[in-house]
């Protein structure tokens, strides 16, 4: 079974197809989008060993001729070396403007394909394959795409909306417990930035989701590919309420930085991170509960993600770099600090004057 769940953006408009096995229809959906039945599939290693014989099947099938480019697992693909690497490697297999190119695997892939997509021969249509869960849910939605570099994480990009995306639930039985979780915070992420009964439910199930069961991983993703979808179309390009989706990666992308981007910190790991920190900065203010602030805690705890900074893969974390990081951060505007903070669970807002003094302390007490 599929449900396609639609992103309206006018001229830009798209279908993001959820349900098991999809893989095996990959090519039927995609065809309509190869004009040429020449397609790129970008992905890396882990993916092609588990996925790419199924995708090439599928393509095969439909009619489609596939080149297969595999990159390096890992984020420190997504740089400028990677990016300068895919385009001339595309460009090296003869890709022309009226090609397809497929992102087929994580959020690094998608990322970094959909960028090359916008750029190689000034354009070419793309679509997204993910298969973490984190990617499905999150990055392969929306039309971001963008590399890393020194100075922050996802600062040099465009948005480049695919012409549909696939979800395979099924590729995600290949992903180790860590990686299933590091996906979950962008799940869980949803009701606590605006459905509380969502973010009660995932109290209950989470465990379930985890595990990969059918019914409850299927609402799960479902659920927040439709709530991003939402939030997309009401601001695309993010110059309003899509800031919001970024509750918890202000922390999350200033420890990544700090960490230099070396693959021992999955970004979830580091979003769970930086939602614990966003409500513990929250009830700071006087905006939430400290019963509320705790409550999250707890729910990111119980199912293993590490809130405790001190102990997160990349420590220890310097205060001041740390600081520096988030006064850089793309969403600061005239110095002043944007976070997105709440006042409940499903209550989440933009706060554009955030006092950098506060954000300090909570760091430095968190570091002791």
């Amino acid at each position: 079974m599929s449900d396609a769940i639609h992103v309206n953006l006018g001229e830009r408009a798209y279908d993001v197809h959820v349900g098991a096995g999809l893989l095996a229809r990959a090519g039927e959906i995609i065809a309509p989008f190869a004009p040429t039945g020449r397609v790129f599939v970008v992905t890396d290693k882990n993916v092609s060993k588990h996925h790419g014989a199924a995708l090439a099947k599928s393509l095969a099938g439909a009619g489609l001729t596939a080149a297969e480019i595999v990159l390096p697992p890992g984020e420190r693909t997504k740089s400028f070396r990677g990016l300068e690497r895919l385009c001339r490697q595309l460009l090296q297999a003869d890709i022309r403007r009226k090609d397809l190119l497929i992102a087929f695997g994580g959020g690094v892939i998608g990322d970094l394909a959909g960028l090359a997509a916008g750029l190689v021969k000034r354009g070419v249509d793309f679509v997204q394959i993910p298969t973490t869960l984190l990617a499905q849910v999150d990055s392969s939605v929306g039309g971001k795409t963008a590399i890393d570099v020194p100075e922050g994480k996802n600062f040099v990009g465009l948005i480049n909306q695919p012409r549909t995306v696939i979800v395979d639930l099924d590729v995600l039985n290949t992903l180790s417990e860590r990686e299933r979780r590091a996906g979950y915070a962008e799940v869980v992420k949803v009701g606590l930035i605006g459905d509380a009964p969502f973010f009660q439910w995932c109290e209950a199930n989470a465990r379930a989701v985890l595990a990969c069961e059918g019914d409850p991983l299927a609402h799960a993703v479902r659920t927040a590919i439709a709530f991003k979808a939402r939030v997309v179309e009401a601001d695309e390009r993010e110059e309003g309420e899509r800031a919001l989706l970024n509750l918890g990666h202000t922390f999350a992308h200033a420890f990544e930085g700090h960490a230099a981007y070396d693959g021992k910190l999955l970004h979830g790991e580091a979003v769970g991170a930086g939602i614990r920190l966003a409500f513990a900065l929250s009830s700071e203010l006087g905006l939430c509960t400290n019963a509320d602030s705790q409550r999250v805690r707890r729910h990111l705890e119980e199912i293993g993600f590490v809130t405790d900074i001190k102990f997160l893969p990349g420590a220890p974390f310097a205060l001041d770099k740390l600081m520096a990081l988030i006064a850089a951060d793309k969403k600061a505007d005239a110095g002043k600090l944007t976070f997105i903070l709440a006042r409940a669970p499903g209550r989440a807002f933009v706060e554009k004057d955030t006092p950098a003094d506060v954000v300090r302390e909570l760091l430095q007490a968190e570091l002791k």
